[in-house]
């Protein structure tokens, strides 16, 4: 088979440059040049600036290859400035590449900011056939799917406003709408998902899983590492405009949050007091290295240290803290363990026993402080990142909102109704045990 055939993108040492103007620093006094300023006719002005501004080169991307099959849906993760984004708008052609070279080979449909190709003062109907058309799609073609479309986006009650007065999650919604049904053979994405509620959301990832089984290809750019390993069999990680890792999209992701908090250990010493944070570890109750959890399961936080100096009673604080805020903590200063002291290198480790969570992202935070309490010896901040998933149908859960717990309170006590009827109704994060039929007890 041959290159043209078998990949749907390839990508041979695409590199993309910008320059920057940054101001020159100057010598003269800020009341000079005001007086200055206030003296000099504009066409001096505009020289004096471009004399004071000279360009500098930035590499948003360098030397990045990579070669896509059909019907891969792959997943492209790094930190904010990574290139992720910049890469898209090469392939997707919005930008030019300033080195290197592509191949596409199929129809693409982009989604990658909301509201692209959207006129405000058009109502949501008019810009159905305006982002149609944009994308490629005939009349014929919008006309024919238009009621699908309308369904999709669940805001046929506001199609005839004007989308100047939709919310962020209502762009979303149509603007998804229209690029799905484009029908394309690659489905580029980015993180505009994340605007959406969580319904929506968990409807537009079984949208995007549903292209693979057709055999279509789809980029696909989160945040959200549960949805990259569910959706990704392959995963691209982007750092400082460099191609770093390309494969299972597992593994992927689970180095790429070693690594973030790999480097936020480095940043956890303190020279006065001797003490360094070489790396904090999360584990799961069988003892494996870990950042995906389910509900009910414990959090094991392995701290690892080396201390220079003795260190006398000192004070260590963990916490778990969701996109809501915090969650819990274990803190030495309330509960009174403190270990007697720290020499050399050693590990102090706590065990969450049962975590109440709900299914997000979740962070966990470290300080450190002295016997005195006063001194802080290592600030409290976060030193690493895990993942709650499940499905909460297997935990009792059967309201109509449930699909929104991604953006509830993250902790849930058990709990218990006693209803008007009488009936009582025990809530937990504890599975339920599936109902027997006679003959299976």
């Amino acid at each position: 088979m041959s290159e043209t055939t078998e990949f749907a993108i390839s990508i041979e040492n695409v590199g993309k440059r910008y320059s920057i103007g940054r101001q020159r620093s100057s010598d003269d006094g800020m009341r000079h040049a005001i007086e200055s300023a206030l003296r000099a006719p504009r066409s001096w002005l505009r020289a004096r600036h471009q004399q004071n501004t000279k360009k500098v080169d930035f590499w948003a991307l360098r030397n990045v290859s990579a070669q896509i099959k059909h019907g891969e849906i792959v997943g492209i993760i790094g930190r904010n400035g990574a290139g992720k984004s910049t890469l898209l708008k090469v392939l997707s052609r919005i930008t030019v590449p300033t080195e290197g070279r592509m191949r596409i080979n199929g129809r693409i449909a982009s989604l990658l900011e909301v509201g692209t190709g959207f006129h405000p003062e058009l109502t949501g109907r008019e810009n159905v056939f305006l982002n149609g058309a944009i994308l490629g799609m005939s009349r014929a073609e919008i006309v024919r799917k238009f009621d699908e479309i309308v369904e999709f986006s669940e805001i046929e009650e506001f199609l005839d406003t004007p989308v100047k007065r939709y919310s962020s999650g209502m762009y979303v919604r149509l603007a998804f709408s229209v690029a799905a049904h484009l029908d394309p053979e690659i489905l580029i994405v980015d993180e505009v998902l994340a605007v959406g509620d969580s319904s929506f959301q968990k409807k537009c990832l079984a949208k995007i899983a549903s292209y693979a089984q057709a055999g279509r290809t789809v980029l696909f750019v989160s945040h959200n590492p549960d949805a990259v390993r569910t959706l990704c069999q392959r995963g691209i990680w982007l750092k400082n405009g460099h191609l770093y890792r390309d494969g299972k999209a597992d593994e992927i992701i689970e180095d790429y949050f070693n690594d973030i908090a790999i480097e936020k250990c480095q940043s956890l010493s303190n020279t006065e007091h001797g003490l360094s944070i070489q790396k904090v570890l999360l584990r799961n109750e069988r003892g494996q290295e870990c950042s995906r959890f389910f509900p009910g399961d414990d959090l094991v936080v392995e701290v690892h240290y080396d201390a220079q100096k003795r260190i006398e009673n000192p004070i260590f604080a963990l916490g778990v803290a969701g996109k809501n805020g915090p969650c819990f903590t274990s803190n030495m200063l309330l509960d009174g363990h403190r270990p007697r002291f720290l020499e050399g290198t050693g590990t102090l480790t706590c065990t969450f026993k049962s975590v109440p969570l709900l299914p997000q992202d979740y962070s966990v935070k470290l300080g450190v402080k002295a016997e005195n309490v006063i001194d802080t010896i290592v600030a409290y901040q976060e030193v690493a990142y895990f993942t709650v998933a499940g499905d909460l149908a297997e935990y009792g859960y059967k309201g109509a909102f449930e699909t929104h717990a991604r953006h509830s309170t993250a902790v849930v006590v058990p709990y218990e109704w006693r209803l008007p009827d009488g009936s009582t109704v025990a809530v937990s994060l504890n599975r339920q045990a599936p109902v027997l039929s006679g003959w299976e007890r």
